[in-house]
């Protein structure tokens, strides 16, 4: 019984790692994203070697192996939402209320407003760490139920040739 437990440990630590490595890397941090694929391949190798072992006799290794690989993806994205690595923008598309959205609690953001008067909306660009997302979209909706927000990956373009 230890050894499936082993196994299925090992696939969650393999993936949810795995998972984590894409994404910081898709956020530009190389340097951490290798030290985190050397961590999954040091996992990989324990894990398959003792999968691998008798492996026609004994199904359950590959049942906790599978499992393993479920719970750690999943786990990995629950890990980096917790995180919330990089920025991004809410596109926010309103009707009029664009003062009272930017006056409650939004002063601390790079926040850019476009009015269209003869429509009757405005567009509002803020820019804001994706970990906040969450927060700051339900304090929009409390303002305008009816608001349309898209969110964005941002990302600070610098030495542009």
């Amino acid at each position: 019984m230890l050894i499936y437990f082993l196994i299925f440990i090992c696939k969650i630590i393999e993936n949810a790692i795995g998972t984590l490595r894409l994404i910081v890397v898709a956020n530009g941090k190389k340097k951490l994203g290798a030290l985190l694929n050397g961590i999954v391949a040091l996992v990989w190798i324990f894990g398959t070697g003792i999968v691998i072992i008798n492996i026609n006799k004994d199904i359950f290794k590959i049942i906790a192996f599978v499992i393993g690989s479920i719970v750690g993806s999943y786990l990995g994205s629950l890990l980096e939402e917790k995180i919330g690595l990089g920025s991004n923008m809410l596109i926010c598309i309103t009707k009029e209320k664009y003062e009272q959205i930017i006056k409650n609690k939004l002063s601390n953001y790079q926040i850019t407003t476009i009015c269209e008067k003869d429509n009757n909306y405005s567009v509002l660009l803020i820019v804001l760490k994706r970990k906040e997302i969450s927060k700051i979209s339900k304090i929009i909706k409390k303002i305008d139920k009816d608001i349309i927000i898209i969110s964005e990956k941002a990302k600070t373009i610098n030495n542009i040739v």
